[in-house]
């Protein structure tokens, strides 16, 4: 299994890993399949999400520096949905703030985005029929 297309597990550096963990669990309906003190590992879909005190990243990435929460997204998890119009509402309903959207884009998808409490993207989407 040398094949690099099997993606496990997605470690997101976060400020506060208690309000990470209480957002995860609500928003995304998801219990933790670890949990310590320094991290909560959950399960979406068939990819784990390890949510990770942003003061123990740098042992996994050193020699370079973590950027702070404050420099930006860098990246973006799209989750696959059926309707992103009744998505929102969920999102809503668990005080989640949308980013933009619902958008139709021009290629062929109907969108919108969120952050989580320490800046991490996710974005929503559904195909539109064509």
């Amino acid at each position: 299994m040398n094949h690099l297309n099997n993606l496990e597990c997605v470690t997101l550096f976060v400020d506060d890993l208690a309000r990470a963990r209480a957002f995860y669990e609500s928003v995304f309906d998801a219990k933790p399949i670890y949990s310590d003190a320094v991290c909560s590992v959950i399960g979406l879909g068939g990819v784990m999400v390890n949510l990770l005190q942003e003061t123990e990243a740098l042992q996994l990435v050193q020699p370079v520096v973590p950027a702070a929460s404050s420099a930006g997204p860098r990246m973006l998890m799209t989750i696959r949905v059926g309707d992103v119009d009744d998505a929102c509402e969920r999102l809503r309903q668990n005080g989640v703030d949308l980013v933009n959207g619902p958008i139709d884009r021009p290629w062929g998808r109907r969108t919108a985005a969120f952050s989580d409490p320490s800046g991490h993207m996710w974005e929503i989407a559904q195909e539109i029929p064509s």
